[in-house]
């Protein structure tokens, strides 16, 4: 206990194993019981769950779930209120959930496979009576606090893994029905389908069907969200009929099921009987005036559709081949019976229509998943022949109540919804089964669109008009609303020929538009109690009245562009078709501005087809229009539900083709302005994943594939990727680096993905393609599409080659710190993977002058990953271009000084040089030329770039063997004498290693420029060698996934070749600039450095930088002490500035810090009052230590650590060295493992009190202070 109230890890860890055996030592064997009681074990884990350090908190979690895995622990009740209580409780923080570092993206996190493990073990120890408790409890505890989606996930998974057994009862079934509703409802859709399907099976395997009944189940079943877990068709679904077909007689009796017969299902009587009891109706005093809820209706379509599966199910088995729809009839004829008498009984109860109309929708609603065409699909088509029958009767009612008086109040217009939905899936039944009713369907649109356009054409005279008028306006208005979708959608059915189309259209085109209903007199409706209308219910009444104009003029402004110029020339058509159209724009701004911002689509779908019109006349009204849509979809982005279709119809309406070109050839301010919402919605898009996507996929697919088919829109369309290519280079470059707890909800999607069809959410909920890699998947795709041929598509590839060379070299110069990973370094890598995408396109004339500025790009000092594509580009380039050599050995003959940071990318180039004179007939010159460049190098001071011309050199000089090439036989032998003591290097240390190690190294050995030029090997197989992030790598899955944008047919270049995607990633890494690649000889430490150093100021400064202090200390007259304070570990400025002042007192001779960025800030300066000025501060980051302390050693200091150890001296009694470098730790981690090692000697601080440690500083200026004194008593007496 008292070691874990530290928070140091490395102290911690050592005392783990000891929990194992006291785990051992407290169970005595022959009986099988506790000697001590497990209570003390929960304390210690419970101290762990709760400490402020993460990591350790998922160590005593592991090791906690661990436990039960291996040792068969005798049972305790302590141990089931420790689970449900603390552990459940440490198990809610989302970050354990995280991958280790090795594991792939998509693998199962190592807490969800032990919690999995756990959880089946632990329930199967548990006594049989404890069971049901213990997982009614468990699954209680999941509802009773605020969750997040993944740990709900896990624990979900976990529980369905459970073997199976019978032990929930109802009470069970209500509590994960409570997961479902309470817990879930904020979470994202796919993790949140994902959990419902494991709540589902955990429901199956778990339940006791003797103590449930049918009702109890099917409510539990809605619970689950048909478009997000449970539909028809996927496995999930099968499961559960055959659960239901296997448990059939099973199920709990309920009290309604008053007929028995021996030959039906269970489930088929309890269908029948909800069928009939839905469908009786109470004979009310009054007609209710609020539509009954929808509850009930998704209860009885899905209990049918599930009860008919299972009888089919049940069919198939028992061989029937002819299947009869015996069952299945026997559902549908109560409802059957009500619609037919809909259209001749007019006085069926409201009631009972709305319920009945409410089942037939749900019905209606329900696709197959699987099959494209319903005749396929047995259920569904018997369905829907038989809802056939009373087609004529639903159409006839529906009419009856939409034109004449029969909707009066505001309850009403629900109906009328639900009226209205039924529409289209009528028309869309009778295209799909029965043709013969086309015409009874054309009658009813015709009287419909003429009996509403009578009633808004009705002028009432009175002052304040009557609640019943007014919603009869709004119902008319809704039914031509329908009538345009119908129009819209369904153009098989031809109903454009209607002569009330016309009727319609010369109806829209006179109206007013924003035309408002005044808000009617209450007077006569007092006595009904159901009407509480109040102002702000009448405003969502209007608004949904003026949004319905809109949807009615998007039609006629879609279907007849010129506006009705053919009719009679009244005084308002006389207006020229701009002026009309300004006219509507100007009102389509008034729309946006008193519509709720969830009913703008239909204004912006006109927006779309007016503004073209007008770019040129009124531009400044369309940049009020630009600007008025981004402030709603700005002001959208919080709200799930309706910003993505509201920023899809955004987008077309502002990226329409025809808009961006009459922008582009005006180059007016509507250019500006749009070019300005391209770069708001990449930034958006970097805090709400996916918005960039929908802009690119949308401006890709218009501008290669237009949707006009004539050749002028062809080259306008791809004239405006020349114009807008900003969008191109920024979504090429695109992606943020996330934070950790982005990158774990991504991991945990991935992970669902990966399960493909064994999750149901998977197949139901549709991809919507917001994966930030799709942004750069589209971007590459349309790039493939181009060809170098067509001029238009040349023109625009050079453009945005030049464009990422410039955006490279911006990045390259810019002040940001560029380190592996960082963002600076993503960039850069993506600006090279488009080059070498675009590279074959290219021709001769453009790249004989970009060359130099690929080659400029590769004297900077670049990450490893960079410089394989740059020396790639090179190597291809040169392949293609022979005659380019020139240009390459130019780049030999700068000084030193430029090239000491990017050598071993030109002498890399070396390496595949074989490919470089592939296409030349002259070898001999080059080869003799690549010689005399590479022997120079040979000779290298720098043991680095001596390893790179030697892999080089012996690379050209087989060549050169091959060639049998006179001039050089007087260099053979001093050549092969070289090569020969190099391979059979021994002694040195590691060179041996080394030299054998970059020989292997991927892109020497095994990579070929031309066989692996692929997408697979520049998006995910180099990346992942040359040890990028993981987030950078695009695998090819998802150039399969993102389908909006299809690769060219012949594209050839796709996959890596086996033995490259089958490499690991080597342990050498590229490096420059002198920094130190020999390997030391511990070879833990070598893979842990070397990927990381970061050459300080030029090599190593820090020993001029000293002598220059120690002058200027002696010119101060200040002691000369051998003292270094490292404290690169610590990351607070309070601590470092403190510590900055304590050394500069006591003339240490340096402070060696993790960044020099820490002097500008506020508090360090607060702390350290100048001392900066007069101490030598040295930067060496955390990364870096290893080497510093190594060369420190050999320069005589000694290392001293301050740290607790088993081995640590105590202060009073250690004597320092003159030359002591001391390492302090960080304030909560301390000393890191890896450094502990290479310590000399651990000092630590004698304590009297309870509280374990000091403050960092406080501890570092004790051993300063002790040094000092030492020191001066030695002075003393050597006087």
């Amino acid at each position: 206990m008292e070691t874990l109230e530290g928070n140091q890890i490395h102290v911690i860890k050592p005392v783990l194993p000891k929990l194992n055996s006291l785990y051992e030592h407290a169970v005595s064997g022959e009986k099988g019981c506790w000697l001590f009681h497990p209570s003390w074990h929960m304390c210690i884990y419970k101290r762990m769950f709760e400490s402020e350090n993460k990591t350790l908190a998922k160590e005593g979690i592991l090791h906690f779930l661990e436990l039960y895995e291996t040792k068969h622990l005798p049972n305790s009740l302590v141990f089931s209120e420790f689970v449900i209580g603390p552990l459940m409780d440490a198990l809610s923080e989302s970050s354990l959930y995280s991958r280790t570092p090795g594991q792939l993206m998509g693998a199962c996190p190592p807490l969800g496979m032990r919690l999995q493990k756990f959880l089946a073990t632990y329930f199967m120890l548990l006594p049989e009576e404890e069971k049901g408790s213990f997982l009614l409890k468990f699954i209680q505890k999941m509802t009773s606090r605020h969750w997040c989606a993944v740990p709900i996930l896990f624990l979900s998974m976990a529980l369905a893994y459970i073997p199976a057994c019978k032990v929930l009862g109802t009470e069970g079934l209500h509590a994960l029905r409570d997961v479902l509703q309470c817990t879930m409802i904020t979470h994202q859709i796919l993790l949140r389908g994902a959990a419902q399907c494991y709540l589902l099976q955990t429901a199956m395997h778990l339940t006791d069907v003797e103590k449930v009944s049918l009702p109890e189940v099917a409510s539990f079943l809605l619970s689950l969200r048909p478009e997000e877990s449970l539909r028809r068709d996927t496995m999930l679904w099968i499961e559960l009929c055959s659960w239901l077909q296997v448990n059939d007689r099973c199920f709990k009796k309920s009290i309604t099921s008053d007929f028995e017969h021996q030959e039906t299902s269970s489930l088929c009587q309890y269908v029948r009987s909800l069928v009939g009891e839905y469908l009786k109706t109470p004979a009310s005093e009054r007609e209710n005036c609020f539509m009954p809820d929808w509850f009930e209706a998704k209860l009885v379509a899905t209990v049918i559709l599930l009860a008919a599966d299972v009888e089919q199910m049940r069919k198939k088995y028992s061989g029937k081949s002819n299947i009869e729809w015996i069952e299945l009839e026997a559902f549908l004829n109560p409802l059957l019976d009500v619609l037919m008498k809909l259209g001749s009984n007019a006085y069926i109860p409201t009631l009972k229509t709305d319920k009945s109309l409410q089942l037939l929708l749900k019905l209606l609603q329900t696709r197959s998943l699987k099959c494209s065409n319903t005749q396929d699909d047995g259920v569904l088509f018997f369905i829907w022949k038989s809802l056939m029958t009373p087609m004529e009767s639903i159409l006839e009612f529906v009419l009856r109540r939409l034109t004449t008086n029969e909707l009066s109040t505001v309850g009403d217009l629900d109906r009328c919804d639900l009226y209205l939905a039924l529409i289209p899936e009528i028309v869309n039944l009778c295209l799909q089964v029965g043709w013969k009713k086309v015409p009874s369907i054309k009658n009813f649109i015709l009287s419909l669109t003429n009996a509403s356009i009578r009633n808004l054409q009705e002028r009432n005279c009175e002052e304040e008009p009557k609640l019943k008028e007014q919603i009869k306006k709004v119902a008319s208005m809704a039914s031509l609303t329908a009538v345009c979708e119908i129009l819209d959608r369904k153009p098989e059915a031809h109903l454009e020929s209607l002569p009330s189309v016309d009727a319609l259209k010369r109806f829209i085109s006179f109206s007013q538009f924003n035309e408002v209903l005044k808000k009617p007199s209450y007077i006569e409706e007092k006595s009904s109690l159901c009407e509480e209308t109040t102002s702000q219910g009448w405003g969502k009444i209007v608004a949904r009245y003026v949004r319905d104009q809109w949807i009615c003029l998007r039609f006629i402004l879609r279907s007849f562009p010129t506006l009705a110029q053919d009719y009679e020339e009244t005084s308002e058509m006389s207006l020229s078709t701009v002026e009309r159209s300004r006219k509507i724009l100007e009102s389509a701004l008034e729309a946006l501005t008193i519509l709720p911002s969830d009913q703008v689509l239909p204004v912006f779908d006109c927006m779309k087809v007016l503004v073209p019109k007008l770019l040129d006349s009124a531009e400044s009204l369309c940049i009020e229009a630009f600007d008025l849509a981004w402030k709603i979809i700005s002001s959208l982005s919080n709200t799930q539900l309706i910003f993505w279709s509201n920023l899809k119809a955004f987008v077309q309406f502002i990226f329409d083709t025809e808009v961006l070109a009459v922008a582009a050839s005006a180059k007016g301010q509507a250019y500006a302005k749009i070019k300005e919402i391209v770069f708001k919605l990449i930034d958006m898009s970097t805090t709400k994943t996916g918005v960039f996507n929908v802009v690119l996929s949308h401006c890709c697919r218009s501008w290669i594939f237009p949707t006009v088919d004539e050749r002028s829109a062809l080259t306008n369309a791809f004239l405006n990727a020349g114009n807008y290519c900003e969008l191109i280079t920024e979504a090429c470059v695109f992606g943020t680096v996330f934070r950790r707890d982005q990158r774990l909800t991504q991991d945990v999607h991935a992970f669902i993905e990966n399960l493909g069809e064994k999750c149901a959410a998977n197949v139901v909920t549709e991809s919507t393609n917001r994966d930030d890699h799709y942004v750069r998947v589209c971007a590459t795709k349309f790039l493939c599409l181009l060809d170098g041929s067509n001029i238009l598509h040349k023109t625009f590839m050079e453009d945005i080659f030049i464009k990422l060379l410039d955006k490279d070299e911006l990045v390259s110069r810019s002040r940001t710190r560029y380190y592996a990973n960082s963002l600076q370094h993503r960039i850069k890598n993506r600006v090279w993977q488009t080059l070498l995408v675009l590279l074959p396109k290219l021709d001769q004339n453009f790249l004989c002058g970009t060359l130099d500025k690929v080659f400029q790009a590769g004297f900077g000092n670049n990450q490893a990953s960079v410089k394989y594509f740059i020396e790639w580009i090179v190597i291809l380039s040169l392949h293609k271009y022979p005659q380019f050599l020139n240009k390459f050995w130019d780049c030999f003959c700068y000084d030193e000084e430029k090239l000491k940071t990017s050598i071993c990318t030109f002498l890399s180039v070396f390496s595949h040089f074989d490919i470089v004179l592939q296409n030349t007939s002259e070898k001999k010159p080059a080869l003799k030329k690549a010689l005399i460049v590479i022997l120079q190098w040979c000779f290298n001071h720098n043991f680095s770039v001596r390893l790179y011309a030697l892999v080089a050199l012996k690379k050209v000089w087989a060549m050169c063997r091959m060639l049998h090439v006179e001039e050089f036989e007087a260099l053979t032998p001093v050549i092969e004498a070289s090569l020969q003591q190099v391979e059979n290097m021994h002694g040195t240390g590691n060179a041996r290693r080394n030299w054998q190690r970059i020989q292997d190294h991927f892109f020497f050995a095994t990579f070929h420029p031309l066989e692996d030029y692929s997408l697979e090997t520049i998006f995910y197989t180099l990346p992942r060698l040359s040890e990028l992030a993981e987030d950078e790598w695009i695998s090819l899955a998802k150039f399969d996934r993102f389908t909006d944008v299809p690769l060219p047919p012949a594209y050839q270049w796709y996959h890596s070749r086996a033995e490259l995607l089958d490499l690991k990633p080597s342990d050498w890494s590229q490096q420059d600039m002198g920094s130190n690649s020999v390997e030391t000889d511990s070879q833990t430490e070598w893979t842990d450095v070397q990927k990381k150093i970061i050459p300080w100021k030029n090599s190593t400064p820090s020993l001029d930088l000293e002598m220059v202090f120690q002058d200027r200390a002696a010119k101060l007259g200040k002691s000369n002490s051998r003292l270094i304070v490292v404290a690169s570990l610590i990351d607070k400025p309070t601590n470092l500035g403190g510590l900055c002042r304590t050394s500069e007192i006591f003339g240490a001779s340096a402070l060696v810090v993790g960044s020099l960025h820490y002097i500008q800030d506020k508090q360090f300066q607060h702390l350290s009052v100048s001392a900066e000025q007069w101490l030598p501060l040295v930067e060496v980051k955390p990364a870096q230590l290893v080497d510093y302390l190594q060369q420190k050693k050999t320069e005589g200091y000694t290392i001293i650590g301050v740290e607790q150890t088993a081995k640590s001296f105590d202060l009073t009694e250690y004597c320092f060295p003159e030359k002591s470098l001391l390492l302090l730790g960080n304030e909560h981690e301390g000393i890191p493992a890896n450094l502990i090692h290479h310590l000399d000697v651990c000092v630590e601080i004698p304590q009297q009190g309870i509280i374990r440690s000091l403050n960092v500083h406080v501890s570092g200026a004790l051993l300063i202070w002790e040094y000092t004194r030492q020191q001066v008593i030695k002075q003393k007496q050597q006087k």
